[in-house]
């Protein structure tokens, strides 16, 4: 990477600055602290008098079951579990995440047989990039349903608790400092929906009931859609189309038309998680799609649509990428779990080509959409799984001199397979890993891509060699953190 990139990476002069006032230089612009007790302005009258009863005046009237004495009220609980480092100013944030993943770095160092005995880390740790954005930046909420505090099952929030020790209680959301006011808003409208309606909630799926979550997606020219999940039961399309009228109704002329949403869906689920293809979502009222803009470029977001959490830090994550990789006429850009397509037609310019990989349908037709929406000619997308597409791709491409893989997968990595394939594939010199969990699966990933030759797994490529390791903060308050580690050979 050049200087000029390395201090683009940085938006500053790196020799001239430490750690501590990066970190700090990040704060000051971009972030503004904010205390548990000014977050609970954010509330509702209604919800502000149900957090000042006393504890004890709560637990007596929970019908349902409730978690272990504690002096803590159950919002203070709630943003303990979801938003864990909320007590610390954002600079105490940034440097527990480096911390973090300078363990991580440690755990893989010490897996590498040219780094055995040694003390340093394989790659340089560059300091967590912090996000723009510090308060409300989620652009997407779920809010489950189940029993409150006070015992109601239509209550709408998020849990406290396991389902295996029979302890949650459902909470209410609006103190939260990561979440926006709009999504909280449609969650207590829609928990007054759920109340006035003669149907009951869909706690366990064999006790009957049909309301389940909510989803909220929002973006920053302010359209808000919502998804409401729905257990049909037994009952007919009639009846469940006059209860999708009235949720209409309700948000449309009724109380929730305050929420002012642009889309309305409906999906009738009898499991935990249905893809489009295994039950449509149904477009109840308004635009099917909303819009973000990224970087200049616009692109679609549907109800199932893979979209980062976070856009103005998802900005941060793409413009390092971009940095981190040199891309130009002779290259061929592998986008492999692309989603949407977002960090190939970032990548794009100045490219070859761009070849995205993704197992989901609906992502496909996205990218592809977004493609056309951003003008952009060179980028094709490839449905199907990667550990099956990817393979039967690689031949093909034998006679470009160079390719480039960026890959970001799940939390459970990449399969062994296009490990396999992107080892064995010697024009693919650089490769971008972007990983929201490197301790965890992802690890296995990184040690093949760096271990010596091994017959046995069938990686007969050249080992790769990590060069540089950036942390990016895409969720402030909470212990998650992107690692974006490039790869050369």
């Amino acid at each position: 990477m050049s200087a000029a990139s390395r201090s683009r990476l940085l938006r500053i002069v790196p020799k001239l600055i430490s750690q501590q006032d990066f970190c700090f230089h990040f704060y000051q612009r971009s972030c503004r602290n904010v205390t548990f007790a000014q977050s609970l302005s954010l509330t509702t009258a209604t919800s502000q008098e149900n957090v000042q009863k006393p504890l004890e005046e709560k637990q007596k009237s929970v019908k349902g079951p409730i978690l272990c004495n504690t002096s803590k009220t159950w919002e203070e609980r709630l943003a303990d579990a979801v938003t864990p480092l909320w007590r610390m100013n954002y600079e105490e944030q940034l440097q527990v995440k480096y911390e973090a993943q300078k363990r991580t770095l440690q755990f893989f160092t010490a897996s590498l047989p040219s780094h055995s005995g040694r003390e340093d880390l394989c790659c340089p740790l560059y300091p967590t990039l912090p996000s723009p954005v510090t308060v409300g930046y989620r652009n997407k909420s779920t809010f489950s349903v189940n029993r409150g505090p006070d015992g109601n099952p239509k209550t709408v929030g998020h849990y406290i608790g396991t389902g295996k020790g029979r302890n949650i209680v459902c909470t209410h959301s609006d103190h939260l400092v990561n979440m926006p006011k709009k999504h909280k808003q449609v969650a207590r409208n829609y928990e007054q929906f759920i109340r006035l309606s003669p149907l009951e909630p869909c706690i366990l799926f064999h006790e009957g009931g049909h309301w389940r979550e909510i989803t909220v997606r929002t973006n920053r020219r302010g359209d808000a859609m919502a998804i409401v999940y729905f257990h049909p039961q037994d009952l007919q399309k009639e009846e469940i189309a006059k209860h999708q009228t009235s949720l209409v109704e309700y948000f449309t002329i009724g109380p929730g038309s305050a929420c002012e949403l642009t889309s309305l869906y409906f999906q009738e689920s009898m499991m935990t998680r249905c893809l489009h293809e295994q039950s449509p979502y149904q477009l109840l009222y308004g635009v099917p799609y909303i819009y973000e803009e990224i970087l200049g470029l616009t692109f679609r977001i549907s109800p199932d649509a893979f979209f980062q959490v976070n856009s103005e830090g998802a900005e941060v994550l793409y413009e390092t990428v971009r940095d981190l990789i040199r891309v130009d006429s002779d290259y061929i850009v592998l986008d492999v779990c692309c989603g949407t397509g977002v960090i190939g037609l970032t990548l794009c310019q100045g490219a070859a080509r761009v070849i995205g990989i993704e197992l989901i349908e609906q992502a496909v037709e996205d990218a592809q959409c977004n493609a056309v929406l951003n003008g952009i000619d060179n980028c094709e997308f490839l449905k199907g799984k990667a550990e099956i597409v990817l393979p039967q791709l690689l031949p093909s491409l034998e006679d470009v001199k160079f390719l480039i893989a960026v890959v970001n997968p799940s939390r459970a990595g990449l399969h062994y397979r296009v490990v396999r394939a992107i080892r064995n594939c010697e024009q693919i010199q650089q490769l971008v890993y972007i990983s929201c969990k490197p301790e965890g699966e992802a690890m296995r990933n990184f040690i093949e891509l760096c271990c010596p030759p091994d017959q046995q797994k069938k990686l007969f490529g050249d080992p790769f060699t990590p060069r540089l390791a950036v942390p990016v903060d895409m969720f402030p308050h909470t212990s998650h953190c992107e690692l974006v580690l490039l790869f050369e050979r």
